[in-house]
């Protein structure tokens, strides 16, 4: 009998976060050793469909950097990087878009429905859902020397999203799975970062939180610590004193965008903890690191 009301007993210390989080918008961006480990991928959809059968509305974006790679050096296709952002030729973006849209994206809609769940796979040129313009860096500018303008080829960067198509399937109880290849004024795709397309998704949708599944705890100081919240300000002095660098940088950014533009708090956490969405969401403790305003 313990173990059965211990397990009540745990139901009822979430229903103040089920309470405060119904009919509200979670975008979770899906990647890392989550979309690689067997059971941790059985974790990530029993979670997505526990959040939208108790009357949340997730809303998913992938990456899938790995099984680019992996399709790229079986075709004998070399990748080159500029600033972490893979330089894509027209040949590339084909694969690209041909993996993340016609593989990786059907394999999460297939293994949510499987768990009971009703997913629709997207890309950023369903119903004009995700529309970008190219991304160049620009590099030198100084008062003596010209700026270098660096092509990245077909990498994007969001200027809108169609919040009517996914507030659309919200709506009918479908769990809106994105690719995210965006489409320009020119018809042509885009390949743009996934953290960045679940940051401007979670704004133009006016989400509740944005969380980002990451193979590291969160945020660490100096220490190795978890830090579990920052505001704004807090991460810029963090990016500046070097506590956080590298690839968290680009992550605290869009969490800060996300944050600015009206998404009500942004989490990073580590997707390697088993159901560690439900974790953050539905305990007192939560894990990994929170952005707020």
């Amino acid at each position: 009998m313990q173990p059965g009301i211990e397990k009540a007993q745990i139901l009822i210390e979430s229903l103040p976060y089920i309470k405060k989080f119904y009919n509200k918008t979670v975008v979770i961006k899906y990647g890392g050793h989550a979309m690689v480990d067997e059971e941790l991928k059985k974790n990530f959809a029993l979670d997505i469909v526990l959040m939208k059968y108790i009357g949340l509305n997730p809303v998913v974006v992938h990456g899938g950097g790995p099984q680019i790679n992996s399709v790229l050096k079986r075709m004998g296709i070399t990748s080159s990087y500029i600033d972490g952002m893979r330089v894509t030729d027209g040949e590339t973006m084909d694969v690209v878009e041909m993996v993340l849209v016609g593989k990786v994206n059907k394999e999460i809609v297939g293994l949510i429905n499987f768990h009971g769940g009703k997913a629709v796979g997207l890309s950023g040129r369903d119903g004009d859902l995700i529309q970008a313009r190219k991304r160049t860096i620009i590099k030198g500018q100084s008062k003596d020397t010209p700026p270098e303008i660096i092509d990245l080829g077909r990498v994007g960067e969001v200027t809108r999203v169609n919040p009517a198509v996914l507030e659309t399937l919200d709506a009918r109880g479908f769990i809106p799975v994105i690719a995210p290849v965006g489409v320009g004024e020119d018809g042509c795709s885009y390949n743009i970062n996934a953290d960045l397309v679940a940051g401007a998704v979670a704004a133009h949708l006016g989400a509740e939180k944005l969380i980002l599944l990451t193979d590291v705890q969160g945020v660490l100081n100096q220490a190795g610590q978890l830090i579990s919240s920052l505001t704004r300000a807090e991460a810029d002095a963090l990016i500046a004193d070097g506590t956080i660098a590298g690839g968290m940088i680009p992550k605290i950014e869009c969490c800060q965008q996300a944050v600015a533009n009206g998404v009500g708090k942004a989490h990073i956490i580590d997707g390697r903890v088993e159901h560690a969405i439900l974790l953050e969401m539905f305990t007192p403790e939560g894990v990994g690191t929170e952005i707020v305003k």
